[in-house]
């Protein structure tokens, strides 16, 4: 029954965390200390990532350029575009916090999921190795691309400072770059300890967004937001989800893919990456705003892997598309 209604086990290990930093939220004192534990959380999850992404297996899958070329502009151009508009729609009816509608553009520019899209796409009959090699090449994109793409789409509210460069630089990129470098040495370990590395991933993850929900909280958050905003922000993000995964089946459709490349499409192009998200966020702003522009990907996040989950069995069934 609890598969049914959390097909990933990461869904509820969210919803635990945003309740826990609601009601134990860090302050203080402990601040400082939550924040360094959080960054030292961030830098190991890239650096894993760079580990178990595997290099000769994007380089051949480039090739597939119909396929690839098609999800990165989907991913980067269309997504990021869904996300302006959602932030436009929404910004005139949350006026009492803006950062939240900024959040709907902040979901937008990420890239993909890794674990779950590929899952997705293997449950439904896809091409599983073009998957793996769409995960890889969203997320080295994604590194680099989506804070400067949000810079450029956001305006004065997306400008990245000198030392927010070089923290994305100090505690995501350089890191990803080490972990690629111990890739002949670590990664045979890293996939022989496939649920030990995803632990770390996972709690790397959920640090994150704790520290920068409980920062939220004591910035009241809660005080900020009633059911009318609430509903709002659930109304957008299904929104999003709709257009999201409706337009990556069509954009298949118009490229000729084939079936299973087609699926992969679908999964990889309408997915958001929490993993890339929330490392991004506590590296972009102060701690209370990170959490409020967390909220849509928080939600966005959990909603896809059900959506996900309940598409996917339907397409394995049919051997057909959701047209």
């Amino acid at each position: 029954m609890l598969s049914r209604i959390f097909p990933d086990r990461f869904v509820p290990v969210l919803f635990a965390t945003i309740l826990l930093a609601s009601l134990l939220p860090v302050q203080g004192a402990a601040v400082p200390i939550a924040q360094t534990i959080s960054t030292a959380a961030i830098v190991l999850l890239f650096f894993l990532n760079g580990v178990r992404l595997p290099r000769d297996e994007v380089l051949h899958g480039i090739r597939n350029w119909k396929l690839q070329g098609g999800n990165l502009l989907y991913s980067f151009g269309a997504m990021a575009l869904i996300g302006l508009a959602a932030q436009a729609a929404t910004a005139p009816l949350l006026p009492a916090v803006p950062t939240l509608a900024l959040g709907f553009l902040f979901l937008g520019i990420l890239p993909s999921t890794v674990m779950s899209a590929t899952a997705a796409s293997s449950m439904a009959g896809g091409n599983v190795a073009a998957s793996v090699v769409a995960a890889a090449l969203l997320n080295l994109t994604g590194v680099i691309v989506s804070p400067l793409l949000f810079a450029a789409i956001a305006g004065s509210a997306g400008d990245i400072s000198g030392d927010a460069a070089l923290r994305i630089v100090a505690t995501l990129l350089l890191p990803f770059i080490a972990g690629q470098a111990a890739q002949r040495w670590l990664r045979p370990w890293v996939l022989a300890h496939r649920g030990a590395a995803t632990f770390m991933d996972r709690t790397s993850i959920a640090i994150a967004v704790y520290v920068a929900f409980s920062a939220a909280v004591v910035g009241g958050i809660w005080h900020q937001l009633d059911m009318r905003e609430i509903g709002i922000v659930f109304v957008a993000v299904a929104a999003m989800l709709a257009l999201a995964f409706t337009g990556a089946w069509l954009l298949g459709g118009l490229l000729r893919l084939a079936r299973p490349d087609r699926i992969t499409m679908l999964f990889a192009g309408a997915q958001k990456s929490i993993a890339v998200g929330a490392p991004l966020a506590a590296t972009l702003f102060p701690p209370a705003v990170a959490g409020m522009v967390l909220v849509p990907i928080l939600i966005y996040h959990m909603a896809q892997l059900i959506v996900s989950a309940w598409i996917a069995p339907g397409l394995a069934r049919r051997g057909g598309g959701i047209a």
